[in-house]
């Protein structure tokens, strides 16, 4: 009770996540994810996109080439949504299977305990043509996981499909303390989970669809009868299906597969989640208080993308306010630049920590642009400890050679990486390092220098 006192003095905080499923089909980025990503909503901007592709091209080369640099897709991404101030926490792929997840910059310190992890269940368990890809964390204390999934495909598979994702939901994480996965706060699962409309006719499908009559064709999707059946899909809530059927399309096209398999339409691109705070309320009816309720989740949007054609698939898109009572209220690191900052002097960063920070020789400050894209897109950093010309109990000092910083200035972030925590955990505001007076007027002398001396040739080419 004197838990349930205390949170009633912690505002509430509500985290708008914006979710994307998209069977890609092997293609590349479109010329414009805007609506996609609804970045021109009259809203409030998200907090965190969560985007799980699946079939992104994972030819042998393309493989390769991905394993030591970013994909096309993550750039693409990145290079979208970077400028806007968001950062890629994570990503994890397993060939065609892609989760990316980027959050704004204010949210870094007190997002912790990121872990990835992929389990593959084609060919027996040993291709990953098929299976999940998961992300999780602690957000504000409470712990969130992602599950990106591909399932198997065709009508008759309906319990593998089921079979697939219950191994899915079986991994463990490495490390101390990481939950399982039904035991997170919030569990999302989504991706082309392939489940398809059983019984009707392809007519009788493509007849209600065009009448808008979809409500027609939910009994026989194959997901909603399984939720009838197996007791761990009916803890998994989804948003209503308001929306056409997102398979299979022709190429740029919003008309049905006319090829001659003729497929028949199906909602295979989901998204669904579940609360583990609901789940015991269920089972410990009147045993639970709506007062130690800390997280929950309102789905605000659940919409297809009919004009995105380059796949046989409609991208589908969550939009979710998570509602949290915060359990982590301070950054474990608190960072500010001192003085005026340029690249005509050493700089210095003050920083200070919470006693209980696990702190580590490998721990460093990086200097970034505003719109950096992930932890390694830092202009330079400095360690620590190496780094360090002064301590007392309240706060540290550590130096940035002047060799270091840019000579152009602009504005830039500090983000202090704690190698333990394998995370940001603390970042200053926007500051910024002024450009370097002596190398600007070293060019300007220079570009004087050039107008006032005309070159011979160019001189005997004016007399011309």
């Amino acid at each position: 009770r004197r838990t349930v006192v205390l949170y009633d003095f912690v505002c509430l905080f509500v985290c708008r996540l914006h979710l994307v499923t998209w069977n890609v089909g092997t293609a590349s980025p479109p010329p414009d994810v805007t609506s996609l990503l609804q970045l021109n909503s009259l809203g409030p901007t998200m907090d965190m996109y969560v985007i799980g592709l699946q079939e992104v091209n994972s030819r042998i080369t393309n493989f390769l080439s991905d394993l030591a640099f970013d994909d096309p897709w993550s750039i693409f991404f990145m290079t979208v949504l970077s400028p806007l101030g968001y950062i890629k926490l994570s990503s994890v792929r397993m060939q065609g299977l892609l989760l990316l997840i980027f959050v704004k910059h204010v949210h870094l310190p007190f997002i912790r305990d990121v872990h990835t992890h992929y389990t593959r269940t084609g060919l027996y368990g040993y291709w990953g043509n098929k299976g999940g890809v998961t992300i999780r964390m602690s957000l504000y204390g409470h712990t969130v996981c992602f599950i990106n999934c591909h399932l198997p495909a065709h009508m008759e598979n309906t319990e593998q499909r089921l079979d697939d994702f219950e191994k899915i939901l079986e991994l463990q994480f490495e490390g101390e303390n990481i939950p399982s996965t039904l035991d997170h706060d919030i569990l999302f699962w989504f991706g082309d989970l392939n489940f398809r409309i059983a019984d009707y006719g392809i007519h009788f499908v493509r007849e209600s669809i065009n009448n808008k009559r979809y409500n027609l064709l939910w009994e026989k999707d194959q997901l909603n009868m399984a939720k009838k059946k197996e007791a761990f899909l009916q803890e998994f809530i989804e948003g209503p299906l308001q929306f056409k059927p997102t398979y299979k399309f022709d190429l740029y096209s919003d008309v049905y597969d006319t090829s001659e398999k003729k497929r028949k339409p199906a909602w295979t691109d989901r998204i669904l989640w579940r609360v583990k705070s609901l789940c015991q309320h269920a089972s410990k009816e009147g045993e639970f208080s709506e007062e130690e309720q800390t997280i929950s989740v309102t789905l605000n949007n659940y919409i297809s993308h009919m004009s995105y054609g380059i796949s046989d698939h409609k991208p589908v898109t969550g939009t979710f306010g998570l509602e949290l009572k915060p359990l982590l209220t301070d950054p474990l690191i608190t960072l500010n630049p001192e003085g005026e900052w340029s690249a005509e002097h050493d700089v210095l960063i003050r920083y200070s920590a919470v006693p209980e920070f696990p702190s580590s020789a490998w721990d460093w400050i990086g200097l970034f642009k505003v719109a950096f894209r992930h932890v390694n897109d830092y202009v330079t950093y400095a360690w620590v400890e190496d780094d360090e010309i002064s301590s007392n109990k309240d706060s540290k000092q550590v130096y940035m050679s002047a060799a270091e910083i840019p000579d152009a200035g602009g504005e830039f972030l500090l983000c202090y990486y704690s190698n333990n925590l394998q995370a940001i955990v603390g970042i200053s505001q926007p500051f910024q390092i002024q450009p370097n007076r002596t190398l600007i007027e070293k060019d300007l002398a220079q570009e004087e220098n050039s107008w006032t001396q005309t070159p011979d040739n160019l001189q005997s080419h004016i007399e011309f």
